[in-house]
């Protein structure tokens, strides 16, 4: 961590330790417009604002959602810190994640049920075979 007068600022390296994440993650974020360092020669500099948006990319990663529905939201946030508009997008996003999320849990639940019945189709012939067998030996 970089301490000037009054604003603490961070490298990338200081950032990627304490997020546990690559320099080159950080560095596509930025690339992706997710991230604003300011530059000191080769150097990036990054403040806390950037830190927090970092902190929320992770999370909405982690949330599922993409890096185009963060950028979006921090586009929104940027534009009107009234968050209004920016907490009914929010909004629209979760339900779709969870909506998205509950027709993946559907779609596994079923395809459980399938495997579970294929299962038992092959441990009933298994057992037909085993004991056709058994029946030829005697």
């Amino acid at each position: 961590m970089i301490k000037t007068t009054t604003k603490i600022s961070y490298s990338i390296g200081d950032l990627s330790k304490e997020f546990d994440i690559t320099t080159r993650s950080i560095r596509f974020y930025e690339d992706q417009g997710l991230l604003h360092p300011s530059r000191k020669g080769q150097n990036r500099i990054y403040n806390q604002g950037d830190k927090v948006r970092l902190k929320l990319v992770l999370r909405g990663k982690r949330l599922g959602f993409s890096l185009a529905e963060t950028g979006r939201l921090f586009k929104l946030y940027d534009a009107d810190k009234s968050s209004a508009t920016q907490l009914t997008t929010m909004m629209e996003l979760i339900s779709q994640k969870k909506s998205d999320l509950n027709q993946q849990l559907n779609d596994i639940n079923a395809v459980l049920i399938e495997l579970n019945d294929l299962e038992k189709n092959c441990q009933k012939v298994l057992t037909s075979t085993d004991s056709k067998q058994t029946s030829n030996n005697n």
